[in-house]
């Protein structure tokens, strides 16, 4: 064993090391992929060192770039080095924090974790927390909360009762809104006719003074960090005015919540503490690998109502069991990446690299090429860009770079007109990683 993790560890140094040199993606399609890594199941079983060492070979061509400082797309950050070595002492160790039991270390770090992250972020230090597969689930998990909360109080037990029957529950939402929103509620069974949409400014904030909320269940819905502008809602403002009405807010903050730990952004989620849960990735500006996002609670009686798991045969001793606060049972004990991510950054350090990500996300648009429009106000990461006013050849830009390989970023419509979407919040982008991007952006542009 120890002879096969120091060749698995070789492997991956050297796909480290050659990730200033590599291209970010390269033209590939299933059948080739499918093809390389071999279809067929043999009949003998093959030698675990040469799996991994063929693995690494017929993989590379599919692989994407997502962790060397030179891709912009999907806001997904790279990987910090201490969460990637405590990622694999995670998968080493196998541990299941689904109850104390099964592991009072993995249990010890999403505690120690809850209440640092509650701290950075500037939430109530009662805060519950699960460590879920991403924000989408997280976002299910804050809204699974919401949902228990405001149909009790209507004097309905969703969970003995079920929701045929329910008191209907309104569910506000920004026009602006992530997609993952309207999945997580369309999983927790509320659909379409009961969401109420608010129109928005145009960097996508909701304007709070068409938020007309009436009597009932309801949940409003909050977006910190715009998927295309990182633009926020004035989430403290809209606590105001659901509090009149006992609606319960919950905040989606896939990557924006991470403003709230930089002393210069924080005036961009003022207020997000009087909202009653939080979604954010660690795997966006975190910087943990994959596999990694969290739901926070103000009202932990709530957020385990709704969540909480139970059997004779399952022993509940201790004090912090996972399956209250995620809808997993058996999973990945994801607290030990984000416990090393944040010891090894500190408080400075996490606020350091939102802050240098901003930056440079500033740089880019400032350097871009005339013929380039940037069509939001840069107030975060994300810099939506259009190529001459131009359908086509924005795509055609967007593609061209792709086809190159030397950086990535996507294209998305906003506004009814396509547009490059350019995110920073990898740890290892530098001025190096952007002047790249930019040298690419100008040779598209100009060909």
């Amino acid at each position: 064993m120890r002879e096969l993790l120091r060749t698995a560890a070789e492997l991956a140094a050297t796909y480290l090391d050659e990730a200033a040199t590599r291209p970010v993606a390269r033209p590939v399609t299933l059948a080739d992929m499918v093809a390389a890594l071999g279809p067929t199941l043999p009949d003998d079983g093959t030698d675990p060192a040469q799996v991994l060492t063929d693995l690494a070979r017929d993989a590379d061509r599919g692989l994407v770039l997502t962790n060397g400082g030179r891709y912009f797309g999907f806001v997904e950050g790279g990987v910090l080095p201490a969460a990637l070595a405590a990622d694999w002492l995670t998968s080493t160790w196998d541990q299941n924090p689904g109850f104390f039991a099964l592991s009072p270390a993995a249990a010890a770090a999403e505690e120690i974790s809850r209440t640092w992250l509650c701290d950075l972020l500037g939430l109530p230090a009662t805060c519950s927390a699960g460590f879920t597969t991403g924000a989408q689930l997280a976002n299910f998990a804050g809204l699974a909360a919401a949902r228990h909360h405001v149909l009790g109080e209507a004097g309905w037990d969703v969970e003995q009762r079920g929701l045929f029957g329910a008191p209907p529950v309104t569910v506000v939402v920004g026009r602006e809104r992530h997609a993952t929103i309207d999945r997580a509620l369309r999983f927790l069974g509320i659909g379409r006719d009961q969401i109420v949409e608010v129109d928005t400014d145009s960097q996508g904030r909701m304007l709070p003074n068409l938020l007309e909320l009436t009597d009932g269940p309801t949940i409003v819905c909050t977006q910190a960090g715009n998927v295309n502008t990182g633009a926020f809602d004035p989430i403290g403002e809209v606590c105001d005015l659901a509090s009149e009405k006992n609606a319960w807010v919950h905040v989606d903050g896939a990557f924006g919540l991470w403003a709230a730990a930089s002393p210069s952004l924080r005036h961009l989620v003022a207020g997000v503490e009087k909202a009653d849960s939080f979604a954010t990735d660690g795997h966006k500006w975190l910087n943990v690998p994959y596999d990694c996002g969290i739901v926070l609670c103000a009202r932990p009686e709530a957020h385990r109502a709704a969540m909480r798991l139970s059997a004779d045969y399952l022993v509940r001793d201790g004090e912090r069991h996972g399956s209250d606060w995620t809808p997993e049972s058996s999973r990945r004990a994801r607290g030990f990446a984000v416990y090393a991510a944040l010891r090894s950054l500190g408080r400075r350090g996490v606020a350091e690299l939102v802050d240098r990500s901003c930056a440079q996300a500033r740089r880019v648009a400032a350097a871009l090429p005339p013929q380039c429009e940037v069509l939001n106000d840069v107030v975060l990461n994300q810099v939506l860009v259009r190529v001459g006013d131009d359908d086509e050849q924005t795509r055609a830009v967007a593609a061209a770079i792709q086809r190159g390989g030397a950086t990535w970023f996507g294209t998305t419509t906003w506004r009814g007109k396509a547009a490059i979407r350019i995110s920073v919040s990898d740890h290892a982008t530098g001025d190096t990683e952007i002047d790249v991007l930019i040298g690419a952006v100008r040779e598209a542009v100009a060909a």
